[in-house]
């Protein structure tokens, strides 16, 4: 028997290692290690005047990898090109393909949703051609963020500081963040104050169980409806000899419905909430889990689906292995009375599955002693989403009571649980301030109850609260900017632009930040304008789609950029903007003032204010 020779490409050497184990003979898997081709460092790299052609150059270091990868492919009878399989994926693959002179009208492209046995050998057995759309909307964001960064930020080299950068994406995402911290220093704090309740019931003196005040004369209370001590004390005072009854019982049932398996933006989110991982953390982690780990008794084996997704689409295949799961596991009764389809957004790519497990019956423990423990947290996270997601509602029986003093009106609530449904196995992290009802004894209307305790209770209203990780890339989702590619990469540039900082969990703007943000908004409006940046997003989807040219795409952003660039350069002719210093609790030794924190090109330090007088760093 002669082998042919097929040469499989894909981007990492533990994606080939998983990969080669699958296809056997006749069969040789290389990586690329990510992209081999991009625009050069030292130059814009794209040429406006002619359809903004790009430039593309060989990436430095990658010479020998570049020499092995023709020759491979010029001893082979046939090359496969399996880069991931999203829009730089494909972009990866068309470089390989015009370097490696592969013929691109043949069916040479291959994707794998999952890198398990039928995963891969499905892939095998459906290759397409390259798609040109899918790589002409990887070459548009390339071009245009190449654009903006390389025109914006020598810009700024001259009139705030050298080293800063802007970006099409990063600049929203610190304006967001700016806008967020001056509604915080705008907010004003209110006092106000609520009453609660203990109250018993007949029968069940030992129970004692909270209510609210809710409404005085049929007035509902507003949330400074009770605007300070005094107006409190002279509630409770009136209080005091009253009758409570029960006025209104209103019972009923609640259905609470599992969460969808994750897509990229809610997975960042509930490992940020959840592990406390960053984003680009739970990225990483999630590539090691999608790629292959070694599983004692299997081999390697890609334990979850491609981790860049928007949708919420997932095989019947897997969903009827989740359903004998639940079954066997714990009862038919735990299975909805029809299987789960979860609708996924209007403007989502749904080229992919959502993020599940490959093969749901590799349940967490099974591989726990394979993995490392970021591993194991993260693969159990995914997992019991996804089983929860095919699982029963769970049933709540629910009781709202009106409790009558006076004029006064109180109100309890309460729940038991009648069936858990998929929470025996998930539930998402609440969100701060959630607050859970307590169970509450047998009421009916007209019984009397004893009052035990009246409390008031001083509040004060808060100001919004900083965006943390998970709620940015919930609110970059939701306003469409960026896409599941681009929410950890943009978090991490911010940040290490010093443009934004931690605080604990928070992400607060730094003076820098506040200066580059005011500077654009005054000169760039459009670059960190919410809505023209997700109209941008729009128009590479409409360009993946087919539905309009790149070039065109382009060209209607670049002639008004470059204008409103020559503007801001006449308007600024000749003015730097300073960045305020941030002043420290910390003396200087040898001249008493408060030292500040300055950042240099290694980053940030200490200084005197006071030079050049005094030099102290």
């Amino acid at each position: 028997m002669i082998w042919l020779s097929n040469l499989v490409i894909v981007e990492s050497p533990a994606k080939a290692k998983t990969i080669k184990k699958y296809l056997g003979k006749g069969y040789e898997v290389v990586a690329s290690m990510g992209h081999v081709r991009d625009l050069p460092k030292s130059r814009l790299g794209v040429d406006p005047d002619h359809d903004f052609a790009p430039q593309y150059v060989d990436i430095k270091g990658k010479e020998e990898l570049i020499r092995e990868l023709k020759k491979a492919a010029k001893k082979s009878d046939f090359v496969y090109l399996a880069t991931d399989p999203d829009r730089e994926g494909e972009a990866i693959s068309w470089h390989l393909a015009q370097m490696l002179g592969v013929d691109m009208s043949q069916k040479n492209r291959v994707t794998f949703n999952e890198i398990t046995k039928s995963g891969v050998h499905y892939g095998m057995e459906h290759p397409r051609v390259i798609d040109q759309k899918l790589v002409d909307a990887q070459q548009a964001r390339r071009i245009l963020d190449r654009i903006v960064g390389y025109k914006l930020s020598p810009f700024l080299w001259r009139k705030v500081r050298k080293g800063l950068s802007a970006g099409r994406v990063q600049s929203v995402a610190v304006r967001i963040i700016m806008d967020r911290e001056e509604e915080i220093r705008a907010f004003k704090q209110q006092e106000y104050w609520s009453i609660d309740a203990k109250l018993t019931a007949k029968g069940y003196a030992k129970k004692p169980f909270p209510a609210k005040l809710y409404a005085i004369d049929g007035n509902k209370l507003e949330l400074c409806g009770i605007p300070d001590e005094q107006s409190a004390r002279a509630i409770v005072e009136d209080l005091g000899g009253a009758e409570y009854a029960v006025s209104n019982v209103k019972k009923g049932v609640r259905r609470k419905s599992p969460a969808p398996p994750f897509i990229t933006s809610t997975l960042q989110q509930e490992a940020s909430r959840r592990l406390g991982y960053q984003s680009r953390r739970t990225m990483k982690i999630a590539q090691e889990l999608y790629e292959g780990v070694e599983i004692e008794g299997i081999g390697a084996v890609g334990l979850i689906t491609y981790m860049r997704t928007d949708s919420l689409r997932i095989s019947d295949e897997a969903a009827a292995q989740a359903e004998a799961y639940i079954t066997e596991t714990y009862g038919k009764e735990y299975l909805p009375s029809s299987r789960r389809v979860f609708k996924t957004k209007k403007n989502a790519q749904d080229a992919h599955e959502a993020i599940r497990p490959a093969d749901p019956m590799l349940t967490p423990d099974r591989v726990k002693g394979d993995l490392t423990a970021e591993q194991y947290k993260l693969y159990r996270l995914i997992w019991e989403r996804f089983i929860a997601s095919q699982m029963a509602n769970a049933l709540l029986d629910t009781v709202a009571v009106d409790i009558s003093a006076g004029k006064y009106l109180f109100k309890a609530s309460g729940f038991t649980v009648r069936f858990d449904g998929f929470t025996i196995l998930y539930e998402e992290t609440k969100e701060e301030g959630d607050e859970s009802a307590a169970a509450l004894p047998p009421l009916e209307t007209g019984s009397l109850l004893t009052l035990r305790e009246l409390t008031p209770n001083q509040h004060f209203t808060q100001p919004p609260a900083r965006y943390t990780e998970a709620s940015l890339i919930k609110t970059l989702e939701e306003k469409g900017i960026g896409r599941p590619s681009t929410y950890a990469p943009t978090i991490t540039t911010i940040l290490a632009r010093n443009y934004v900082e931690r605080e604990g969990k928070s992400l607060k703007p730094t003076p820098l930040g506040e200066v580059i943000t005011k500077l654009m908004e005054e000169q760039f409006p459009k670059i960190v304008d919410v809505h023209f940046t997700a109209d941008m997003e729009k128009e590479l989807d409409d360009v993946e789609e087919g539905e309009e040219s790149y070039t065109h795409m382009l060209s209607q952003f670049y002639t008004p950029f470059m204008d409103s660039l020559a503007k801001a350069e006449k308007n600024m002719d000749g003015t730097r903007v300073k960045v305020p210093d941030e002043e420290t609790d910390v003396i200087c030794e040898l001249c008493g003032r408060k030292m500040v924190i300055k950042t240099g090109r290694f980053g940030k330090f200490l200084a005197c204010p006071g030079f050049p007088e005094c030099r102290n760093t």
